[in-house]
């Protein structure tokens, strides 16, 4: 082969490998072009949200009033002494239950003896002296009919006895406080209830009123509990109570946890606290187990109302914002539209929608964080609100009409 041949066999190597070159830059544009178009397209394109769904159902909701009340006795009385000496007896044990007219302790009555026997010696001197008065009185009558005794004499006598008469009735008054100081000396229950640790002890000198008292006594049952309701929810009790309805009452303890008794409102006060803007109402409980304690912080519901055949929805469907409260609203086509609505008394897990929204209507009840008004969804459940009729109560809204035609609880 000669070097003319092989000097013009070189650049075809060349040629070729630019000529590959360019193919595979060629299809590196196209795959780029083509990427950017499907991912414009994935991204217009996005896939549902999963949500879950309920539907809205009628259903009876109890309208309740929450508040913070204090286990409040019918009576607390600090028996005091009513005179003065030493206790020779104390007759009760510490948190002892007793009777009213049960003996508690005993003072010294030596001395009170004594001056009602001082009292009565008093008397019989006094009767004496009434008696012969009277006598001479009787005779000077004779005497002064045949003007045989001067009249000032016969008028003096009638001043005598009258004299006389009164130091009898002051010494029998005399007589009366002995034996009513005797009775102060046995000093008994003014009350039943349970009595409070032991204040003396026998050989302590007491005086008249002296603090702090002989013993406390307490009435265990049955029990009030005092509580207070905003001025705003006023109306609607005053509305039940003046149409004679007993409002049912129930109390739980501290956190909740347990409910302690149920009784019924009974009470309300005469006017309204300026500072707080509340009223104080209260309601009497049996308390036959002794379960409220006096003077124990306790969580009190009071039932208003009873809403029937109210439309509810989930608690968590009620969402609230720029447009008040809303739902998003399921369409038919797997969309959702923001909807305005109206809430009512809540009980916690479901709440009454007075307006905006009808029963069987599907509303989203979780994984509304991403959805926007037209959103698609894809619904993972849907499940029926429940109606519920007792419960809890710890939130309403503060508008609505009712069975009763009272207005709607507020919190």
């Amino acid at each position: 082969m000669s070097a003319d041949a092989a000097t013009a066999s070189r650049p075809r190597p060349r040629r070729r490998g630019a000529w590959i070159a360019g193919l595979v830059i060629a299809t590196l544009v196209v795959l780029m072009i083509v990427h950017i178009l499907t991912g414009q397209k994935t991204r217009t394109g996005s896939p549902p949200q999963v949500v879950s769904t309920a539907a809205a159902t009628l259903g009876d909701m109890p309208e309740r009033l929450s508040a913070l009340g204090t286990v409040t006795p019918i009576a607390t009385v600090n028996v005091l002494p009513q005179l003065s000496g030493y206790l020779t007896e104390v007759g009760y044990q510490e948190g002892q239950d007793v009777a009213k007219g049960q003996f508690l302790a005993q003072i010294d009555p030596r001395q009170y003896e004594i001056n009602k026997q001082q009292a009565e010696a008093q008397l019989a001197k006094d009767q004496a002296s009434l008696d012969q008065a009277r006598a001479d009185l009787a005779r000077y009558t004779q005497l002064h009919e045949q003007k045989s005794i001067a009249e000032q004499t016969y008028s003096d006598q009638k001043f005598t006895v009258q004299q006389d008469e009164a130091a009898v009735k002051a010494d029998k008054a005399a007589i009366a406080q002995d034996e009513l100081d005797l009775a102060y000396c046995h000093i008994t229950a003014p009350v039943a209830g349970r009595v409070g640790l032991r204040l003396v002890d026998p050989g302590n000198y007491v005086t008249q009123s002296s603090s702090p008292g002989i013993v406390t006594i307490t009435t265990m049952k049955p029990t009030t509990v005092q509580f207070t309701v905003p001025q705003n929810s006023l109306g609607q009790v005053l509305q039940r109570v003046n149409g004679g309805t007993k409002l049912p009452v129930t109390v739980f303890n501290s956190d909740n946890s347990k409910q302690l008794a149920t009784g019924e409102l009974y009470a309300l006060s005469n006017q309204m606290a300026t500072s707080t803007g509340t009223v104080t109402l209260r309601a009497t409980f049996p308390n036959d187990d002794e379960v409220l304690f006096p003077n124990e912080f306790v969580n009190v519901q009071l039932l208003v109302d009873t809403l029937h055949n109210a439309v509810q929805v989930p608690t968590p469907a009620v969402q609230s914002g720029a447009p008040g409260y809303y739902v998003y609203l399921v369409n038919a086509d797997q969309t959702v539209s923001v909807h305005k609505v109206t809430p009512g008394p809540s009980d916690g897990k479901h709440t009454v929608i007075l307006a905006g929204l009808s029963a069987g209507q599907q509303v989203v009840t979780d994984g509304m964080d991403r959805l926007s008004d037209g959103a698609k969804i894809k619904a993972a459940s849907a499940q029926p609100a429940a109606a519920s009729s007792t419960g809890a109560s710890h939130a309403s809204h503060a508008s609505g009409k009712r069975s009763h035609g009272a207005a709607s609880s507020a919190s």
